[in-house]
């Protein structure tokens, strides 16, 4: 009996197992005319998994479900499938990012996703949670593949086959690129794999979501008809209010309070212009986006600041220093409207110096910001003097990520915009 893979011809998680069968050379045949909700919900269907997920694989010894343990099972099958690595370190780091785009990607694609979806009740909170748990584990993800085009050695494993495949549906459904390009080595890696000819032959070509899908209003139920009951006296009426009348206990609405940011004079920069210059350009950054930004400011509407780490001491690991960063722009989501930043993590052996540049609406910077990211405190704050050429040629330095930067190597640098 041939292996059969029971899952639409577009289920990211059968493409785990289809996949690994391309690298592997084990035939995998998909059936033929499955229909989700009903393929799925028979009698035959339940004996091979009791609780009617897919995928389903249905092999000689039994069936499997899970699609990483489809996916194991199908690469098993090829005797030292370097899918697997070649050596016990290999192996336990495989596993380890298969429950890393398990626990920390799939999971928080999919928080954000279904409830727009209609799959489960929407609540903003829950979104804004599952959001900034998403960016955590891509900028802990981005800053290992700073260094590593695959996750693991030099070639593709199963733990590349079922990360991708997990971002795969973010990337299609609702990871636009305004918000992948926060994490470019994550954008570079999941690229290089979709176009692998072995991921191109099972997924095909894959376009990345334009927009944020709108959250799906479910239809109010019809109301329920009752039967005619025999005509009664109708009871008085009440005295209509007047139209200017309301309620005793109806309240009106009171207004949300505004940013004091959105009731300075206008500016003639607008900010959403200059990230979109800072992000589509791809070459000859200092004539085009350089030149494009400083055209555009407004030293009357924004205002230029240095950031310096106070405690660079204690930056003695690479990664955690990244991380700490990644943590700081995570928390100034609250300005995105009103900022744009670049951090910078400086040096080549620790310990790392952390210094950024930051774009503010304003001639100072945000009380909002400086009330709620505690970060802020952790950061010596210095006005860039336009004056000052050496200054203003520091500002370009950081915008194009200028390495080396004063004089030492650049480790690593994050754009907030």
């Amino acid at each position: 009996m041939a292996l059969v893979l029971h899952a639409g011809s577009g289920n990211k998680n059968a493409f785990k197992a289809l996949i690994a069968a391309e690298y592997s050379g084990v035939k995998v045949d998909l059936v033929k005319d499955f229909q989700m909700g009903v393929s799925n919900k028979t009698p035959e269907f339940f004996k091979m998994n009791p609780i009617g997920k897919v995928p389903v694989l249905e092999t000689p010894d039994g069936a499997v479900f899970e699609s990483n343990a489809i996916a194991r099972y199908v690469a098993r099958l090829k005797a030292d499938n370097p899918l697997y690595g070649s050596s016990l370190i290999d192996y336990a780091h495989i596993e380890q990012w298969m429950d890393f785009a398990a626990t920390e990607v799939d999971a928080n694609i999919g928080k954000w996703l279904y409830p727009r979806m209609g799959f489960y009740p929407y609540a903003a909170v829950s979104e804004e949670t599952a959001i900034a748990a998403l960016k955590r584990a891509l900028g802990s993800l981005n800053t290992h593949l700073a260094s590593n085009t695959f996750l693991v050695g030099h070639s593709v494993t199963l733990a590349d086959i079922v990360l991708t495949c997990n971002l795969y549906l973010g990337f299609i459904r609702i990871l636009t690129k305004s918000f992948t390009s926060e994490f470019p080595h994550v954008e570079r890696y999941f690229w290089t794999m979709v176009n692998q000819p072995n991921f191109k032959k099972v997924i095909g070509d894959v376009k990345q979501a334009e927009a944020v899908p709108p959250v799906q209003k479910k239809a109010a139920p019809a109301k329920e008809q009752k039967p005619k009951e025999a005509k009664k006296e109708a009871p008085k009426e009440a005295p209509k209010p007047k139209a200017d009348e309301k309620p005793a206990e109806e309240e009106a609405p009171k207004p949300k309070p505004k940013n004091p940011l959105d009731l300075l004079p206008p500016s003639k920069m607008i900010l959403d212009d200059w990230k979109r210059l800072y992000s589509n350009t791809k070459t000859n950054f200092r004539e085009v986006a350089i030149k494009g930004f400083w055209d555009m400011y407004d030293p009357e509407g924004y205002s230029l600041w240095f950031c310096d780490y106070k405690y660079n001491d204690e930056n003695t690991v690479s990664f955690v220093t990244m991380n700490k960063v990644g943590g700081f722009l995570q928390r100034m989501d609250l300005c995105r409207k009103y900022a744009f930043g670049k951090m910078l993590v400086v040096g080549s052996e620790p310990p790392f110096k952390v210094k950024g540049l930051w774009l503010f609406r304003g001639s100072e910077i945000p009380k909002f910001v400086m009330d709620e990211v505690y970060d802020m405190e952790l950061y010596e704050w210095t006005k860039v003097d336009l004056s000052d050429e050496a200054q203003k040629e520091r500002v370009n330095a950081m915008i194009e990520d200028q390495e080396p930067f004063e004089g030492e190597a650049l480790l690593d640098a994050k754009c907030f915009k």
